[in-house]
Formats: structure tokens, C-alpha cells, sequence
């Protein structure tokens, strides 16, 4: 727990000091792309005092380099061969750098896999003085009891969500207030640690620094609720090509995270074992006809299935649309139904509000939202990027939402556990109850 305290702050200076040089990376490590943004900081941080967002420094920034690469030796979110994904990296950067024309030292990533976990921790303090100091809230923080997460697993994020002083709850950020009680809600992730040392070795042998790592569910939110949603309470579902991404915002913090280990590519492999032919023509079919509300007019409406195996009656088949539908529905379905389990599970039911944004790649099947609201059973709408000014117009699509929370991560990230001078005797190595509903009771 120690060391990776020591390498998460590592990771937030280097960040820091790659922002003051003016110059950072974003990379987006998916199933199906690989996307690289390059960011130009301007000026000195901008320190803003706005919640308890303020500590970790918050900057302005333009994208000036935009790069998209096929990702290879990526399955469920994670790395499966580590000298394709490197190579598809590579080119990634290399291609964001040449159109920003600027070299690259630092990149900040972002991947879907490791199977995340939520955590809910709670923790009190007695203030030696009657004002809040940050020693106060390091303390408080270090009070928290940390579950046993496991053997192989790493925190990748510890937020803290809520204080409470004495009584007085929902405070963002409480020093300087007057009080007695110091207590605190967090909220922590744990990743299977392996990956995100695959990841690590993966940017190293590019010769990048790794100056900040995050869960694509966490950035994925922070890019396609707006405010209101991640003020009052909203789930958003991330439907990429391996991976499917949920993470839940109340009060501005996320509180829940999770990962439905299917996504696009399922649908693209089953209309390729569906018609019986290539993955590439598959997902061509997919983009272009797919659906998954079948009327009456696509029983007529005809597919021509290209092919070039040499037999001229299977090259020249078709299919209606309606059958295509028919391939794609019960995946789609299938995700969906998977997504409202982990969502119930974790106590979605008992937020004061319930929207639902669905982004990613795959959220762009026509009808999808239709079906998402009868599977679901609440206010579903399709997002996409938002708060950036200036995006590359290749950016802006609902297939880029990591990719630009990423950006809003790297210039405003939230105050973590590692942000604070945790005292060296509280290293926390006690038990918890494993929390799913804790912020139920505590909104």
C-alpha cells in the first residue's frame, strides 16, 4: 500500500511538472482504437478555489494534436500482446506529435480492463484544534478503514466524496470551517494490478513517462454528464468496442464504478458468425445497417453481402435488414440486461435522481436508446464529449468520451488520498465491510 501511495504521488508531481513545461499527452488505451491527444497548457496553473478540486491545481488548455489508431493486442480493455499495442501506440503518439509539431515526454492514460471494484470507506478524526487544517484532513483520510482488496489488486483511485463537521454534512471541501468532528466519506477503486503493470511497461517501452494513470468509467463520466447529472445523481454507461464501462456521479464524485466485460466487438463477431462472413465486413454491415428495431419496411429492405472467396452464389447473397436486426438485438440486450444488474447492485435505485447517459463507440447503434430505456427502466439519453472548447472535429463523436475526460482529468483532477501528507505511522491496513449502498445512507 505504501509503495503505491509513493508511485501515485510520483505520478501527480510529474504531472504538475509536465503541465508547468507546458506540454502533456493523453492516451486512450481501447479494444478497438487507440486515440492520442496532444495538450498545450497556457500559462502558469490557474489554481481555482471551487470545492475541493482546488488542491491538486487546475489549468486552461488547448488540444493540439489529435491521432487515432486500429488498437492491436487489446481484448476486454486490456493488454493481450504487448508488442502489437506498443507499436500501435507508437503510432498513435508519433502521428499527435508530428501535427503538433512538439516532442512528447509525458503521457496521462486511461484503460477499460482490470476488473474495478468500488469501495465505499468511512472515517472520523477529533480536531486537536478547533480549526480545520490540512493536516486535519490528511488524518481524517488516514482514519478511513481500507478493506483487504485482495492479492494481485491495486487502489487506482481514492476520492474523498463527502466531509461532515460535527453535524453540518455534504461539505466539499472543510478547511478553515470551525468545528470539533472531522468525518469523511470515500470512495476507492481497486484494478487488477497486473494490467496496469502490463500498461505501465507497454508506455516505458515507448519511452514515455507515465505522469497519471485513470479508470476509463471515471473519465468517460466526467466528459458526458453535464453538471446537473453529476451534481443530483447519474449513471453513465460507456459501451465501447471490448468493454462495456459504468461508473455513477453524485455531488460531482464518482461513487461506483464497474466494467460488463462485452461490448461492440461481440456484436460485430456475432453478425460475422451470423452470415458467415469476415470480422472487417461485419462491422462494415454493422455501421452502416445495423439497428436493433426491426419494422416492417426492413423485411423488404435487402443487404448485398460482398465477399471474394471466389464462390460467385456466396459473394452475391443478401439478407434483409430485419435478419440483421435479428443477429444484433439479443447481444445488445444482453449488455444492457448485464449493465442494470451491476447498477441495482449498487444501489442506483436510491439516488434523488436516476438519468442515465449512455457514450462510446457503441452507443451509436440507431434505436439503442429506445431499448436502453425499456431494459433500464429510466431517463436514458445518448452523450457525447462535452466542456471543451476547441475540439479536433474527429473528436467530438460519443467514441471519444475517454479520451476527452481525460483531457478534463489531466487539467482538473480531483483531490486523491496521495494529494495529502498521509502521517507515515497510519498507512491504513485494517479491515472493512465491504460497501456498495454506504452512500445511501450518507446523501
Amino acid at each position: 500500500m505504501t509503495d503505491l501511495y509513493q508511485s501515485q504521488r510520483a505520478m501527480r508531481n510529474m504531472r504538475r511538472a509536465a503541465i508547468q513545461r507546458g506540454v502533456v499527452a493523453v492516451l486512450d488505451v481501447g479494444t478497438s482504437k487507440i486515440a492520442c491527444l496532444v495538450l498545450r497548457f497556457d500559462g502558469p496553473e490557474r489554481l481555482e478555489d471551487e470545492g475541493i478540486g482546488s488542491m491538486a491545481g487546475q489549468s486552461q488548455f488547448r488540444i493540439i494534436g489529435a491521432a487515432l489508431t486500429r488498437s492491436r493486442g487489446v481484448r476486454f480493455g486490456e493488454i493481450s500482446v504487448m508488442n502489437e499495442t506498443e507499436r500501435a501506440i507508437r503510432t498513435a503518439v508519433q502521428a499527435a506529435q508530428k501535427e503538433a509539431n512538439v516532442r512528447v515526454d509525458h503521457v496521462i492514460a486511461t484503460f477499460s480492463g482490470g476488473e474495478p471494484r468500488s469501495y465505499g470507506l468511512a472515517g472520523s478524526w477529533e480536531l486537536q484544534d478547533s480549526v480545520v487544517t490540512e493536516q486535519d484532513v490528511a488524518r481524517v483520510l488516514s482514519a478511513c478503514d481500507v478493506p483487504d482488496i485482495g492479492f494481485g489488486r491495486e487502489v487506482m483511485h481514492a476520492q474523498p466524496v463527502n466531509f461532515a463537521l460535527d453535524h453540518r454534512s455534504g461539505l466539499g471541501d472543510p478547511r478553515g470551517q470551525i468545528g470539533n468532528r472531522l468525518a469523511c466519506d470515500m470512495h476507492m477503486l481497486s484494478v487488477d494490478a497486473s494490467t496496469i503493470q502490463n500498461l505501465l511497461y507497454c508506455i516505458k517501452r515507448c519511452d514515455l513517462e507515465l505522469a497519471g494513470i485513470a479508470s476509463s468509467s471515471y473519465v468517460s463520466g466526467v466528459s458526458s454528464l453535464v453538471e446537473d447529472e453529476q451534481e443530483l445523481g447519474a449513471a453513465c454507461i460507456d459501451m465501447g468496442g471490448g468493454s462495456t464501462g459504468l461508473s455513477i456521479f453524485i455531488k460531482k464524485h464518482m461513487i461506483y464504478a464497474d466494467t460488463v466485460r462485452m461490448g461492440g466487438d461481440h456484436v460485430t463477431s456475432d453478425i460475422s458468425k451470423g452470415l458467415q462472413v469476415p470480422l472487417a465486413t461485419a462491422e462494415k454491415i454493422k455501421t452502416k445497417f445495423g439497428g436493433v428495431h426491426a419494422t416492417g419496411m426492413d423485411d423488404r429492405e435487402m443487404i448485398q453481402i460482398g465477399g471474394d472467396s471466389g464462390d460467385w452464389d456466396k459473394d452475391t447473397r443478401t439478407v434483409s435488414r430485419a435478419e440483421l436486426i435479428g443477429i444484433m438485438r439479443p447481444r445488445v440486450e444482453e449488455i444492457l440486461e448485464e449493465a442494470r444488474a451491476r447498477l441495482d447492485a449498487a444501489g442506483f435505485d436510491h439516488l434523488p435522481s436516476r438519468q442515465i447517459v449512455l457514450t462510446g463507440g457503441a452507443s451509436q447503434i440507431p434505436g439503442l436508446d429506445g431499448l436502453a430505456a425499456r431494459i433500464l427502466g429510466q431517463r436514458v439519453r445518448l452523450g457525447r464529449p462535452l466542456r471543451v472548447q476547441g475540439l479536433p472535429k474527429q473528436t467530438t463523436g460519443p467514441a471519444f468520451s475517454s479520451a476527452v475526460g481525460l483531457c478534463l482529468f489531466a487539467a482538473h483532477p480531483q483531490d486523491e488520498w496521495w494529494d495529502f501528507e498521509i502521517p507515515a505511522e497510519r498507512y491504513p491496513a485494517r479491515s472493512l465491510k465491504k460497501a456498495f449502498r454506504w452512500f445511501k445512507d450518507n446523501w
